[in-house]
């Protein structure tokens, strides 16, 4: 592999005669797996077949702020993501590749402040001033709370967090995007334009005003903090009401700017976004169907010249199955490139000015979000009201489910246009390995030794450093936390000397405590009595005459924050007459396992996305059965066919994937399970 010099353009000067094209936006995938190194060689990979900036994936101990050798990592380990502890790990992943001219997003949240402050410690190592550096830090804990679920600390320290990031690198780090308010995760939990829109300017408000007031940045400068304030935003099929969304979104917040924030510089008033395009609406049934879907959906935040996408990332057309190849990658990267170099789409000026159609649809959006945004406003704020955003958004996931359920919103594949030859794709991404010597299969998978090789590797990190000078660090790093001091400089000087992403968010932890966020499912409406008649009928029936209605233990083990479809099942089960336990995300098996006894409950649902599925949910299984417990369990996720058997033979009784997407089947299912399960205890 060839050290990468720098992000490769292929936009040339056009020939005499021919037509100007804009620049293209940049091109990224977002990655990352298994370890470091793994990570570095797949980046350069793709940044030599032609993506111009990198997104990384992080795992959901980094995220989450745990070391790899930690209890709460065991079976997470670089599954969804990179793992990144210390120094060291930033050096491998960044490694011969020009950090001084990269455009570098990471995906972190909770622990933003550290793995930026890394970053920053690794091109000062290199010898690279960090006022060249560019990228983004997602820094959006709002949407942790309200959809994606790594979240660490409580809002208010969480923002403060997010505040001396920003107040930092404004001044340090000028180039640098400190905040992308992402909306993305909103419409993943169900959110409607103008709810995404509204939640999304809402947060943009909470973290300014915070900035404002925290007196870090003198009034006659705070445009330039307007200025570096990014999105990240979903686009998903119905892309003639995506664009009018953007076009809506690109409005609004420019009224913002220039009516709260007194914006005046054209420049720091423009929206600058970048999109990750819709993974809800990817199906397991027909998975070939997504490349149109994912191709559709490009379009919507790209015709648009004035709302057009600064930065884009497309998924793979697999990834409703599990982790992508690299070639499912760069299948994903040609779709852009054919977008920006093939088409004429960079040729015009903006296509839809003057459309009375788009003008109409765009009006209709922004008049519903800002209604919206001063709804939640009057509330307080977005961190103020995060139950209720919540809640909100658990009932518009319910009615898209429903929906779906009853044929109202059509999706081909699944509940439309079902019938299909078999897949010579499919067929052909299981045989053997391919020309780079990939596995064959049609998703990758992480090799279950980089768990224990990562432990290996911090404890030899932590046993090399120098134990006094992180000890000193640490402890600069509490006082600035519990003080009013800006944490960047002290997170800078831990990274400098060889502190842990763990020991970074276990200061944090003391000083700030930790969070348990609202599951909506309380406000949650699923309109489902009529639809679940026949369910309801059994739940009563239990009800009437052995011993009260049905209980369903719904949990999720482990780190993945993913709670939509637990949120739905636990929605559904309580319109189908269960009982439903939901205690929230990020449980241990234990912890699941004596919830099971303590509530004495007739099923366990577990919801699990991390592709952790193999190690943690047969630690259920054994716990509940070391309680003597023979409580039927379910499990829903991203599982393969190959690891559904191993389930099922370790003891499980059902498993879902996202192809089983008629939830009355399911509460079907589970009231057969209850009704066994208490026959079995009476005898």
């Amino acid at each position: 592999m060839e050290k990468v010099t720098r992000p490769q353009d292929a936009t040339k000067d056009p020939a005499p005669g021919l037509p100007t094209r804009d620049k293209p936006w940049v091109m990224r995938t977002y990655s990352g797996h298994s370890t470091a190194k793994a990570s570095n060689a797949l980046y350069r990979t793709n940044l030599a077949r032609g993506q111009t900036g990198l997104s990384i994936a992080f795992d959901l101990p980094t995220q989450i702020g745990y070391d790899p050798d930690a209890p709460e990592a065991a079976g997470e380990v670089g599954k969804v993501g990179v793992p990144v502890a210390h120094l060291g790990h930033m050096a491998q992943l960044m490694d011969q590749i020009p950090v001084e001219s990269m455009n570098t997003s990471m995906t972190i949240n909770a622990t933003a402040a550290w793995l930026l402050g890394l970053y920053i410690a690794n091109a000062e190592e290199r010898g690279v001033d960090p006022k060249v550096l560019s990228g983004t830090t997602q820094n959006d804990i709002v949407k942790e709370y309200l959809s994606r679920g790594t979240f660490i600390f409580p809002p208010i320290p969480s923002r403060r967090l997010t505040v001396d990031t920003i107040a930092y690198t404004v001044r340090h780090v000028p180039k640098w995007n400190p905040i992308n308010v992402c909306s993305y995760h909103l419409q993943e939990a169900g959110a409607t334009p103008h709810q995404e829109v509204a939640y999304a300017l809402a947060t943009a408000i909470g973290i300014l005003d915070a900035v404002r007031e925290s007196g870090q940045v003198p009034e006659d400068e705070f445009s330039s903090v307007v200025g570096r304030i990014s999105f990240f935003v979903n686009a998903g099929v119905r892309f003639v009401e995506e664009t009018c969304k953007m076009r809506a979104f690109t409005a609004l917040w420019e009224r913002i700017c220039t009516e709260r924030y007194g914006v005046t510089d054209p420049k720091l008033l423009r929206m600058r976004y970048g999109v990750q395009v819709n993974s809800l609406g990817l199906t397991e049934a027909q998975p070939e169907n997504n490349v149109p879907r994912i191709v559709l959906e490009a379009l919507g935040v790209t015709l648009s010249k004035r709302a057009r996408a600064r930065a884009l990332q497309l998924p793979a057309w697999n990834e409703a199955l599990g982790l992508p190849r690299p070639w499912d990658q760069q299948w994903s990267l040609r779709i852009q490139q054919i977008l920006a170099f093939e088409s004429d789409l960079l040729e015009y000026g903006d296509i839809f000015d003057g459309s009375v159609v788009i003008e109409k649809k765009t009006n209709e959006v922004a008049e519903a979000s800002w209604s919206e945004l001063e709804e939640v406003l009057a509330m307080g704020g977005a961190f103020e009201s995060i139950d209720e955003l919540k809640s909100r958004l658990v009932g518009s996931q319910a009615d898209r489910v429903r929906r779906i359920e009853t044929g109202d919103l059509q999706v081909v594949g699944v509940n439309c246009f079902t019938e299909t030859a078999d897949s010579p794709l499919a067929a052909q991404s299981a045989a053997g390995r391919d020309a780079e010597g990939e596995a064959g299969g049609s998703i990758l998978k992480v090799d279950p030794a980089v768990e224990s090789e990562m432990r290996a590797d911090v404890a030899a990190w932590r046993s090399q450093r120098d134990a006094r000078a992180v000890t000193e660090a640490l402890a600069e790093l509490k006082r600035a936390a519990e003080g009013t001091d800006n944490v960047m400089p002290a997170t800078i000087a831990l990274a400098h000397a060889g502190g842990t992403t763990g020991e970074w968010a276990g200061v944090l932890r003391e000083v700030f405590g930790e969070y348990r966020a609202p599951t909506g499912v309380a406000g949650g409406v699923g309109h489902r009595g009529t639809e679940l008649g026949g369910v309801l009928a059994r739940s009563k029936a239990l009800a009437d005459h052995a011993g009260g209605p049905p209980k369903l233990l719904v949990a999720k083990p482990g780190l993945d924050g993913h709670s939509n479809g637990a949120e739905q099942i636990a929605v559904a089960a309580r319109d189908a007459g269960f009982e439903v336990i939901y205690q929230g995300i990020r449980l241990s098996p234990a912890e699941i396992a004596a919830a099971a006894r303590d509530e004495d409950v007739d099923v366990v649902g577990i919801s699990i996305l991390s592709g952790s599925h193999l190690e943690l949910v047969p630690d259920v299984v054994d716990r509940l059965r070391a309680f003597g417990l023979d409580i039927p369990v379910v499990v829903g996720g991203i599982i393969p066919p190959e690891d559904a058997e191993i389930l099922i033979g370790k003891g499980v009784a059902r498993v879902y994937t996202p192809k089983d997407f008629e939830i009355g089947r399911i509460m079907d299912d589970l009231a057969e399970l209850a009704e066994k399960h208490r026959a079995a205890l009476t005898g």
